[in-house]
């Protein structure tokens, strides 16, 4: 067993505990973060607490007993490489506890999907692979919340950021030695970017549906409007998207486009405690998007069935396929499945082509262009 089994570790439950602990790591390059918090009944995560490292020594802030400070948050956005594993969540967290995003960013997951064929690996894999240690796993679905934790909660939170820090040691030499230092930090600069942009704002939340070729346009509007109502909502009551009304529902009005409550009722899974709270509203947002005009409406989805689609998925996917190989990585990990359906919805539209840029512009733009050229009539 390592001698980093017995982590050493501070418990911070001050403001003054923590500023003296940012002090203590003002000078690093490198700062390895973590956070454990529940997120069941809430649509925000309920930060439990906050691990940070830049060596030997872990900290462990306890966000129950003490609000974030100025000098954590100046951490946060210093200059100092910040590293996380498998981010989206943690960026949640900390961006709710503490206000603000940790840049610049490295994620050791996205690293570890540029280096090898497994897209997205978990963190006791990760250690195993570089480091050739097991983690205890025994405390990851623990009650964070409670107080005090105990010792073996402590020393499998200290680990955690502990060993990120030799992982990403390994991980950056050998980053460097294929010249992908640059893809990593495009990589994560977008996660960053992500992380800050509203889904509520920017109204993209219905684009997930993977049946949307289904709706015809006007229905389309009506669950785009939907969603959005839903994104607000459930940020501002903070409940799980799911305990307001789920995507299904929404999509099943969207296809019945009630004009009244009895027409609502009729829609199969909707109960009657739900159509009395929000019938009214959803009513409304149909009759919004049927006031919208033609020209408005979002156009209709391709039916990924069609041969047509179908053609020209799997001459992209092709291209995908092979120049990922030649990498070394997952296919996935150079272009997912719906930027690609993407471009081919732009394409069967006739629509300028959205191709990637960066890396990835450089390793498919000129292939996707060749690809479709060969399979379009």
């Amino acid at each position: 067993m390592s001698s980093l089994a017995s982590p050493v570790y501070q418990w911070i439950d001050t403001a003054d505990a923590l500023n003296a602990a940012c002090a203590q790591v003002a000078d690093a390059d490198v700062i390895a973060l973590d956070t454990e918090f529940f997120r069941e009944n809430t649509f925000f995560p309920v930060p439990a607490l906050i691990q940070f490292a830049a060596g030997e020594l872990a900290y462990l802030i306890d966000p129950l007993a003490t609000p974030c400070t100025p000098a954590f948050r100046e951490l946060l956005q210093g200059r100092a490489v910040k590293l996380l594993h498998a981010c989206s969540e943690d960026l949640e967290v900390l961006q709710h506890w503490a206000g603000v995003l940790p840049t610049p960013l490295v994620d050791t997951q996205v690293a570890q999907g540029l280096l090898g064929e497994t897209p997205a690996m978990g963190y006791q894999k990760l250690v195993e692979l570089w480091m050739g240690e097991t983690l205890p796993k025994e405390e990851t679905r623990s009650n964070w919340l409670e107080r005090p934790l105990t010792s073996s909660q402590c020393d499998y939170a200290a680990l955690d950021v502990i060993y990120l820090l030799k992982v990403w040691a390994l991980q950056a030499e050998r980053l460097t030695e294929l010249g992908r230092c640059e893809w990593l930090a495009s990589e994560c600069a977008g996660l960053i970017e992500q992380a800050g942009r509203s889904v509520e704002a920017d109204g993209q939340w219905f684009t997930r549906h993977r049946q949307l070729w289904r709706l015809a346009p006007r229905e389309l509007e009506a669950y785009r409007l939907m969603t959005i109502w839903r994104e607000g909502e459930t940020r501002r009551r903070n409940l799980p998207r799911n305990w307001l009304i789920a995507d299904k529902l929404l999509f099943a009005v969207a296809e019945a486009m009630p004009k009244n409550r009895f027409e609502l009722a009729e829609v199969e899974g909707l109960k009657p405690s739900l159509i009395k709270k929000e019938g009214d509203t959803l009513l409304s947002l149909v009759k919004k998007a049927l006031q919208v005009d033609e020209a408005s409406l979002p156009a209709r989805c391709p039916d990924p069935m069609q041969p047509a689609f179908k053609r020209r998925f799997k001459a992209l996917k092709g291209v995908v396929t092979q120049k990922a190989g030649e990498l070394g990585i997952a296919s996935e990990v150079l272009m997912r499945r719906r930027d690609i359906e993407a471009l081919v919805v732009q394409d069967m539209a006739g629509e300028p082509l959205t191709l990637p840029n960066g890396w990835r512009g450089e390793c498919l733009a000129d292939g996707f262009v060749q690809a479709l050229e060969e399979v379009s009539p």
